[in-house]
């Protein structure tokens, strides 16, 4: 079954508010890192937008995790 594209950045962005805050780090550190805005990253985690690869790769570079460490969540729906 295919997640429909609301879903699957639903469940990027809350899994990138999963590991931001297990890692205790703010919004804006991880934005900073990243160099977005601290408003897109908060859209991201909130699954508001779809966001390019090149962020998510930078999104996963200030968190510290290799990107499919982001996207495994996705497989679970397998």
């Amino acid at each position: 079954m295919s997640l429909k594209r609301e879903e699957v950045s639903k469940k990027i962005g809350a899994r990138i508010r999963e590991i931001r805050n297990d890692k205790g780090l703010s919004i804006e550190k991880v934005a900073n890192g990243a160099n977005i805005d601290y408003t897109q990253l908060s859209r991201i985690e909130l699954g508001k937008i779809n966001t390019s690869i090149y962020q998510l790769y930078c999104i996963s570079k200030s968190l510290d995790v290799p990107i499919p460490h982001i996207f495994h969540v996705l497989d679970q729906d397998r």
